[in-house]
């Protein structure tokens, strides 16, 4: 397991951003995980302008794959009285594997008040409850622990439990990147060949709380496929916190190579 910390402690600061070196323990097959490549390029967006607002979107494009040292840079793209907008580029020998846009937005009075939003439909794992790891070192859910409640009936559909196994000294939101794209594409269920690769094309993700927080490390996520055909998903998820608020909804473009 290797702490997402330690890996931006040992990066090297430039005038744009950094460049570090993603271990092995990250790797997705012959890429870096994605929830890994956002988190260091929101690191770099927080790193590039002084005190930024809250974020509340990302739109990550997973360009190509991600591996050894990597260059993270990021730019201010505008910044106004409420809102700021970041743009943040992560770069390896094979050329840029990922390109995000971070949008950052101070709460503003408002005489609008409404919330609907469904509340989590399960508790946080009891004390006792099986929790579990990823098979290995060679693969990025090694630094992870999930708990799977048996809960998600939809053919293509997953509802777990999560959390960063080295989550000290992160900026929330950094943990947050790096923990909401942990699921398998909710379409991997779908497929009898369970070898055959996918690969995620993009990530749209909105914060509804400005301040996330959970308690002991656990976070609740789902994903939902309706349609799959052609190569090609499109998938729905949800990130709750142990009390059961939302915080956070997203949809995910997916490959599928079977």
């Amino acid at each position: 397991m290797t702490p997402i910390a330690d890996i931006l402690a040992s990066a090297a600061r430039t005038e744009a951003g950094f460049t570090c070196t993603v271990p092995g323990d990250w790797m997705q097959g012959r890429t870096a995980y994605g929830g890994l490549s956002a988190a260091l390029a929101l690191q770099a967006a927080l790193e590039c302008e002084p005190d930024l607002p809250p974020l509340r979107s990302a739109q990550v494009a997973f360009i190509g794959p991600l591996a050894g040292g990597v260059t993270v840079t990021a730019t201010k793209l505008r910044r106004g009285r409420n809102a700021a907008f970041l743009q943040a580029d992560v770069a390896c020998e094979a050329g840029l594997g990922l390109r995000a846009t971070f949008v950052f937005m101070a709460p503003l009075s408002s005489a609008v008040a409404h919330d609907t939003a469904p509340r989590a439909p399960i508790a946080p794992p009891a004390p006792n409850a099986e929790i579990y790891t990823g098979p290995d070192d060679s693969f990025f859910t090694s630094n992870f622990n999930f708990h799977d409640p048996k809960a998600a009936p939809g053919p293509a559909e997953w509802l777990r439990w999560a959390r960063l196994r080295g989550r000290d000294n992160l900026h929330p939101m950094v943990e947050l990147m790096a923990i909401g794209d942990a699921l398998p594409p909710a379409a991997f269920k779908l497929i009898e060949d369970r070898r055959a690769p996918l690969s995620s094309l993009n990530w749209q993700i909105n914060f509804v709380a400005a301040q996330p927080a959970t308690e002991d490390g656990w976070w609740l996520l789902a994903s939902a496929a309706d349609i799959a055909k052609n190569g090609y998903s499109s998938q729905r998820m949800t990130v709750w916190n142990a009390t059961g608020d939302l915080i956070a909804e997203a949809m995910q473009g997916v490959a599928i190579f079977a």
